[in-house]
């Protein structure tokens, strides 16, 4: 929670894999608050008995929305998927505005490396955004299992990290109302 809390103001990239992160350790764990005390809350230094609790009771509202919305053994929570949703929405806004060349020369850039891993996948093929995450996230899975990674997976992953913290980065500002700055033509 305090971890997914910074990343969500610093980098919207890196709280989203985070967030898939939790949920697949909260499915390891069985959806088990117990479980999870143990093997999660209990391991954080220096925590005080109200943070404890704060922590133990955002586990507890993640396994109940997890259950809820039926994505025990795989999927993403609605919250999640609200995330990703906005970065797809700007995405195509960027696109689509003549305004930011750089940010389309780089998407054309990393789209060749985005097709072939929709072509590889073999499941139900996600946007580019989604190519894009599911991939950062193999990555890691991959990384935490000491899994060779052959090169031109690396390059992929290079080109398509750089995008998607361009594309963060542009998201944070968007927020801040700073990407697309009202124009006061427009509103008068």
């Amino acid at each position: 929670m305090y971890i997914a809390s910074q990343k969500r103001k610093e980098n919207i990239a890196e709280y989203l894999l985070y967030m898939w992160q939790v949920e697949d350790i909260i499915r390891a764990n069985g959806l088990d608050i117990d479980r999870i005390r143990q093997t999660i809350i209990d391991r954080y230094p220096g925590l005080s008995d109200a943070q404890r609790r704060e922590l133990t009771e955002w586990y507890e509202s993640l396994i109940d929305m997890m259950r809820r919305e039926d994505v025990v053994e795989k999927g993403h929570l609605q919250i999640n998927r609200n995330i990703l949703s906005s970065l797809v929405d700007l995405h195509q806004k960027l696109l689509a505005d003549a305004r930011f060349p750089d940010y389309s020369a780089l998407f054309y850039q990393t789209l060749p490396f985005i097709v072939e891993l929709r072509a590889k996948s073999g499941v139900a093929p996600a946007g580019e955004i989604e190519t894009c995450f599911n991939a950062l996230y193999g990555m890691l899975l991959l990384r935490l299992q000491s899994k060779e990674i052959t090169p031109d997976t690396q390059r992929a992953i290079v080109a398509i990290s750089r995008f998607i913290a361009t594309l963060a980065k542009d998201f944070h500002l968007d927020e801040d109302d700073k990407l697309f700055p009202h124009d006061d033509e427009a509103e008068g």
